[in-house]
């Protein structure tokens, strides 16, 4: 059976629907940065999405290959994840999606190499005559944060933040979002499948000590 990220490690992707603590080990993703409205119809959002997808799977069927990925197992290609901030640095502002700024990422297993990436890149760019340039290798050190389950539309999800930043004053710490560290989502429903009162999304706010 083929390992489920999801499964393996609930604690990260399957948190209940009431905030709590976590801390988040270092992980290795792929990635692509841009901005603007991600519901833009073949805006820049949904064309990261093309490229991220094409290069999570060229790694995940590499076992078909000529190339074979040393410590490979099968495994499910984990969900979509993204980082987010507002352009102007502001507080998350749902009304402005033209304002956002993003990180769309995939988790990578750990066995899967820098130099295994960089080859997926190429392989990808190779298959698909595509420029896969924008894909970026990212190790990702998330540490402390509050986590939430949430359920229903992305644009509820400012209540659900408000319960967060709650629970985390009352065990005495305070929201740490900078630069270096991102309002976080992690996508466990598809939505063209699934309508928005019943979407399932992991957020993740970084925290440190008052």
């Amino acid at each position: 059976m083929a390992f489920d990220f999801k499964k393996e490690y609930r604690e990260f992707y399957l948190p209940p629907a009431k905030p709590g603590l976590v801390e988040i080990p270092p992980m290795d993703f792929i990635a692509v940065r841009g901005r603007g409205d991600p519901n833009e119809p073949g805006g820049e959002y949904q064309r990261a999405m093309g490229l991220l997808y094409g290069v999570a799977f060229t790694i995940k069927m590499s076992k078909l290959g000529a190339r074979p990925i040393k410590g490979y197992f099968d495994y499910v290609v984990p969900p979509l994840e993204g980082f987010w901030w507002m352009r102007d640095g502001g507080a998350m502002d749902y009304s402005r999606k033209e304002e956002l700024c993003w990180v769309s990422l995939i988790r990578l297993p750990d066995f899967v190499s820098r130099g295994d990436f960089e080859w997926a890149l190429g392989e990808a760019a190779r298959k698909k005559k595509q420029d896969f340039s924008p894909v970026e290798f990212l190790p990702y050190a998330e540490g402390l944060c509050v986590q939430c389950m949430h359920i229903g539309s992305y644009d509820d999800e400012p209540a659900t933040l408000e319960d967060m930043e709650e629970f985390a004053a009352q065990q005495g710490y305070a929201l740490d979002i900078t630069p270096e560290r991102y309002h976080h989502e992690i996508y466990l429903s598809d939505p063209r499948k699934v309508p928005p009162e019943r979407r399932r999304t992991v957020l993740r706010v970084p925290v440190r000590r008052k």
